[in-house]
């Protein structure tokens, strides 16, 4: 069994700041890589921004320079870091994390709950 739990979402004004986290738990092997990704309403789930276990980043355009990805391999948890907040940001956003874990051991990937965040204009 493995979770992924969010934190951080909330509403913001638009140029502001927020803080994503989320944390793996569970009977976890290992974890490659996590990302975040989001969904507004009316349209298709899109990714965000991706890191591995190695540290490599991957953004959206729509994000680049604005949002920073890390994470924290002892904790199992991974970071979204938003700076310069639009209100076309506002989503519902999914922390996803491949990972092996029993019993399954073979690599799958996870999803978290979601957590909204809102940007005022």
């Amino acid at each position: 069994q493995v979770q992924l739990v969010e934190s951080g979402g909330g509403l913001v004004q638009a140029g502001g700041s927020l803080r994503l986290s989320c944390a793996a738990s569970g009977s976890i092997l290992s974890i490659n890589t996590m990302g975040w990704y989001r969904q507004a309403p009316g349209r298709q789930r899109e990714l965000v921004a991706t890191i591995t276990n190695s540290g490599s980043t991957n953004y959206a355009d729509s994000v680049k320079g604005r949002f920073t990805i890390s994470r924290d391999n002892p904790k199992r948890t991974v970071y979204l870091q938003m700076n310069s907040l639009k209100p076309d940001d506002t989503a519902v956003y999914y922390c996803n994390a491949d990972v092996s874990a029993l019993p399954r051991i073979s690599e799958y990937g996870y999803w978290g709950q979601g957590t909204q965040v809102t940007v005022s204009s």
